[in-house]
C-alpha cells in the first residue's frame, strides 16, 4: 500500500508533461533555485514513516548553522520556541496521521478575549450581521491566538484575526455561500473592488464618490478595508503593500474557481494544485512579522529559498482544510473544488484512499518546509530565523484551529 501511495502522489505531483506544461508542474516548488543545492532524482521516492514521500535531500550548509531559532519576544511570555515536529491523529483519528508542528501555545483566555474583540468589530462593520453567534463560535479569534504564539499583544493578535476573518469573509459571501450572494459569474468584478478597497486608486473625482458609495455599501469591502488600516497601523508601508499584492494573488485562483463551477469543469489536480498554492494559508502566513512587531526584510521574504519553504508550508496548511471540509463539500450539490474530491475522481478511488493520498502529501510538503527551515538556518539573519518559526507556529496553530473549529463540524 505505501508503494502504490507513493507512486499516486509522485504522478500527481509531476502533473502533465510536453509542449506548455512545465509551468504548472507542481514540482517546480520543491527544486532548489539556488546553486550548491541538490535536487533529488525522481527514483528517489520512498517513504519511509507513513504517508511520506519524496523525502526532500539533505541540506547543504555553507556555513555552520545559528543556535536553533528560540528568540525572544519582548511580548511574549517565556519567549517563542519551537516544540518539534510530530505525526499527529486527526479527524476521528482511524486515517493516517498528519505530520506537522506541535502547538507552541494554547491559551483559552487570550483566545476568549481577542474573538470577543473580533466580534464586535464584526458587527460593527456588517460582516455576518444575521448569524454573529455561529461567527463567534468559529473562533477566528482562537485561530490567531494558536497560530502567532509569539504575542500576546492582544491589538497585534487582533490583527491577525480581522485579516482572516475579512478574507473569510470575502470567500463566503463572494465564493462559496449562495444564501450569502455568492455567485461565480459575479466574482471576478466583486474582487476588482476588493483590491479598490485595501489599497485605493488616485482620486479621480465624481468616479471616486462613487467608487467609495460601492465600497461604503458593501460590508465584506468595509471588513477588508478595516483590516488593512490595522496592518498599516501596526506595520511598515513595505509590509502594507506586501499583503495587498499576495492578497490580488489569492485572488487571481478564485477566479479560476469561479469559472471551473460556473462551467461545470472538474480540473485535473494538477491544475487545481497550481492554482491552490497561491491561494492557500501562505497569505495568512506573510501576517506573521506584522503581530510579531519586526519586519523581515524583502529581499529575504522573496529570496527564492524562503519563498518556497513558505509556500511548501502554506500549502501543505490548505491541505489540511481541504481534509477537513471533504465530507462536508461531498454533500454538496455543486461542491467546492477540493484535493480529496478531485484525487478520487481522477484516480477512481474512494474517499477514504484519496484522503490517504492528500495526508500523503501533506506530510510531503511540511517535510520540504522542515528541510527548507534547517538549510536556512545558516543565513546570518535573526529576523528570518524568527519568521520561519512564526510560519512554523501557523502551521502547528492552522492544524489545532481545524480540529476544534464549529466551522468543520
Amino acid at each position: 500500500m505505501d508503494e502504490q501511495l507513493a507512486e499516486r502522489v509522485n504522478r500527481l505531483l509531476s502533473g502533465p508533461s510536453g509542449l506548455g506544461t512545465s509551468a504548472a508542474r507542481v514540482t517546480d516548488l520543491l527544486r532548489p533555485d539556488m546553486p550548491g543545492v541538490d535536487t533529488p532524482d525522481a527514483e528517489a521516492v520512498v517513504a519511509p514513516a507513513r504517508g511520506a514521500v519524496l523525502a526532500p535531500p539533505p541540506p547543504r550548509l555553507p556555513s555552520p548553522s545559528l543556535p536553533g531559532p528560540s528568540l525572544p519576544s519582548p511580548t511574549r511570555k517565556g519567549g517563542h520556541f519551537s516544540p518539534g515536529y510530530a505525526e499527529r491523529e486527526w479527524g476521528d483519528g482511524s486515517f493516517p496521521p498528519l505530520y506537522c508542528p506541535l502547538t507552541a501555545r494554547v491559551d483559552d483566555d487570550l483566545a476568549r478575549e481577542v474573538n470577543d474583540r473580533l466580534v464586535a468589530w464584526a458587527a460593527e462593520v456588517g460582516i455576518y450581521a444575521d448569524r454573529l453567534d455561529r461567527f463567534r463560535d468559529t473562533g477566528f479569534g482562537r485561530l490567531a491566538v494558536l497560530a502567532h504564539p509569539e504575542t500576546d499583544d492582544v491589538d497585534a493578535l487582533l490583527l491577525a484575526a480581522k485579516m482572516n476573518a475579512a478574507w473569510w469573509a470575502s470567500d463566503d459571501y463572494y465564493a462559496d455561500e449562495t444564501d450569502l450572494g455568492a455567485a461565480p459569474v459575479e466574482l471576478p468584478p466583486r474582487l476588482a473592488l476588493v483590491m479598490s478597497a485595501m489599497d485605493p486608486p488616485p482620486p479621480a473625482g465624481r468616479y471616486t464618490e462613487q467608487l467609495e458609495d460601492a465600497i461604503r455599501a458593501d460590508p465584506v469591502l468595509v471588513a477588508l478595508r478595516s483590516a488593512t488600516e490595522h496592518v498599516r497601523r501596526l506595520g511598515s508601508t513595505s509590509q502594507v503593500m506586501r499583503i495587498c499584492t499576495i492578497t490580488s494573488q489569492m485572488y487571481v485562483s478564485w477566479a479560476a474557481y469561479a469559472a471551473w463551477r460556473h462551467t461545470g469543469e472538474r480540473p485535473p489536480v494538477w491544475r487545481y494544485l497550481a492554482a491552490r498554492q497561491h491561494d492557500s494559508f501562505y497569505t495568512s502566513m506573510t501576517l506573521v512579522d506584522i503581530v510579531g512587531g519586526y519586519q523581515l526584510d524583502a529581499n529575504l521574504f522573496w529570496e527564492p529559498r524562503v519563498h518556497r519553504a513558505v509556500m511548501q508550508a502554506g500549502t501543505a496548511s490548505v491541505i489540511v482544510n481541504d481534509l477537513y471540509s471533504a465530507e462536508k463539500e461531498a454533500a454538496d450539490e455543486l461542491p467546492d473544488c477540493n484535493v480529496v474530491l478531485l484525487i478520487a475522481e481522477e484516480e477512481g478511488c474512494p474517499l477514504r484512499e484519496a484522503a490517504e493520498t492528500a495526508v500523503a502529501m501533506h506530510n510531503h510538503f511540511v517535510r520540504g518546509f522542515e528541510a527548507g527551515q534547517k538549510e536556512l538556518a545558516a543565513l546570518p539573519s535573526p529576523e528570518l530565523q524568527r519568521f520561519l518559526l512564526g510560519v512554523q507556529g501557523w502551521m502547528a496553530g492552522g492544524f489545532d484551529w481545524h480540529g476544534s473549529s464549529d466551522r468543520y463540524k
